[in-house]
């Protein structure tokens, strides 16, 4: 499912339009990515929780040259699924 599919079934699912349903679905990943910027967790109860982690940088090898290269340290974001939803993928 992509993007535009979502946006398409939760028209269908809701009756909105699908001008509203995207603007919906636009809102709700701006809120979060927003969110996550500022370094806050995004919890969706029955849902699950999106966070912010830190990746440790450090030292790695160019595997084409064997050069050592040095590697930053980033963040990523990441999504724990909540119970509900884990329980119902595996029932």
């Amino acid at each position: 499912m992509n993007k535009n599919d979502l946006v398409q079934q939760l028209s269908e699912r809701t009756g909105l339009s699908k001008m509203d349903a995207q603007k919906a679905v636009d809102g709700v990943f701006d809120v979060i990515t927003y969110s996550l910027k500022a370094g806050e967790d995004v919890r969706v109860t029955g849902f699950g929780v999106f966070v912010v982690s830190t990746r440790a940088g450090g030292k790695g090898r160019n595997p084409q040259t064997g050069e050592e290269i040095t590697i930053k340290p980033s963040k990523a974001a990441r999504f724990r699924a909540g119970k509900p939803l884990k329980d119902l993928l595996n029932a």
